[in-house]
């Protein structure tokens, strides 16, 4: 893969995720992810590592449970102690960064990919990376999806099942479809 296309996806513009240029990172990708889930109840630790060298960062007493599936990998930074649960998935064509001692429910996604809105140019595969980024002590319930440019404040929490585009404060909870803030109790505010 050159750098010039490895620097569209990564830059926020429009790019062609049609692109022969990326098979080799899906190809490395699908192979890393592919050691991760099968490897033998006996051999579980808390990651491959094909899986573990794949990642931007991996931190120290990070885990991810099996199985797990990402798109690239390279672009995804886990601090210490993340902890990401069963059916995990993680389109990281842009930089998802998760905060140390953040824990990642069963089956969350989290999505990098802005589709472009002309139909025809989204038939194409024409897109747009954007960030997702989790800050420290972040709670994600399981089921919950992150969409592309996503940011998650320190110690907050997104309820089982919610939807989140944009910003969740620090400190705050959200649940829903669109995500919204609730009260300590679970009501809504």
């Amino acid at each position: 893969m050159t750098e010039a296309a490895r620097r569209r996806m990564c830059s926020g513009d429009w790019y062609c995720c049609l692109d022969t240029e990326f098979e080799d990172l899906r190809r490395a990708a699908r192979r890393a992810v592919h050691a991760h889930n099968h490897m033998a109840p006996d051999e579980r630790g808390d990651c491959a590592p094909e899986l573990r060298n794949l990642f931007a960062k991996f931190g120290a007493d990070a885990r991810i449970e099996a199985p797990f599936h990402c798109i690239y990998g390279v672009n995804t930074e886990l601090d210490e102690r993340v902890y990401l649960n069963f059916g995990v998935t993680i389109l990281d064509s842009g930089r998802v960064r998760i905060g140390a001692r953040s824990m990642l429910g069963p089956g969350v996604q989290i999505y990098c990919a802005d589709h472009h809105p002309d139909p025809e140019q989204r038939g194409q595969g024409i897109e747009r990376a954007q960030p997702v980024t989790l800050g420290r002590d972040v709670w994600i319930g399981g089921g919950a999806v992150l969409l592309p440019g996503a940011e998650i404040g320190d110690g907050a929490i997104v309820g089982a099942g919610a939807v989140v585009r944009g910003r969740v404060a620090a400190g705050a909870r959200v649940a829903g479809v669109p995500a919204r803030p609730i009260g300590p109790s679970g009501d809504r505010e």
